[in-house]
């Protein structure tokens, strides 16, 4: 599903450069679900950003389906990210002022659905992992499990072929963390997704199906 070849990603500052990723090469096979672990400043986050197409490499490829992503327009590079990926981030970016139900539509509103036709898989997502009854609620009258599994209706509203999770259970304890690592698992094998999930958690990594481990930016499998 996904190739990465020659993967860099440099800073340039007049002091120094910044070297965060460097030539990187990967591949993600469908229905995958790979964990990627190391250190804080790795380059993890990084390297979600660049599958995700929410930043451009120094250099090097990322191929969705044999295509490159960053040979596309910034408007075929938006309708990617919108119909194909699934983010999850730790923490949530979700909009205050609207209720579970309003966030976990906007992806479909965004892709040109109604308010009623948005409506209905958001609402069943949101039974799904468990907050059939908070549909209405705010973002800020939920606790932190509970808007976290609202990003994750949210990130699977649009049926996603990939989903992209970066520290998803970080920002939570670990009971929460691993209850909400758990929704992800299940739903990712109901609805046949590819998923890469960012963690520092040895027993998520250890529910995987393979790991990465990125050390000064470079990559090794497990």
């Amino acid at each position: 599903m996904i190739r990465a070849t020659h993967l860099t990603k440099v800073y340039e500052t007049p002091a120094a450069r910044i070297v965060i990723l460097e030539d990187l090469r990967l591949e993600v096979r469908e229905g995958q679900m790979i964990a990627v672990v190391g250190p804080s400043g790795a380059g993890k986050s990084t390297l979600m950003h660049l599958l995700g197409g929410l930043d451009r490499p120094t250099s090097g490829e990322v191929l969705f389906r044999g295509e490159n992503i960053f040979a596309l327009l910034p408007g075929r590079l938006a309708e990617y990210r919108n119909q194909h990926l699934g983010f999850v981030f730790q923490f949530h970016h979700l909009l205050p002022e609207f209720t579970a139900l309003e966030n976990v539509s906007m992806p479909l509103l965004i892709r040109g659905l109604g308010r009623e036709e948005a409506s209905g898989p958001a609402r069943d997502l949101l039974e799904r992992v468990g907050l059939g009854a908070r549909l209405d609620h705010q973002i800020g009258e939920l606790s932190g499990g509970e808007q976290q599994r609202v990003a994750i209706a949210r990130a699977l509203v649009g049926s996603p072929a990939l989903l992209l999770a970066d520290e998803p259970t970080g920002n939570l304890d670990p009971a929460t963390g691993e209850a909400v690592f758990g929704v992800i698992r299940e739903l990712h094998s109901e609805r046949g997704l590819t998923s890469l999930i960012v963690t520092h958690n040895e027993r998520i990594a250890a529910g995987c199906d393979k790991v990465w481990e990125i050390r000064e930016g470079r990559l090794a499998t497990a």
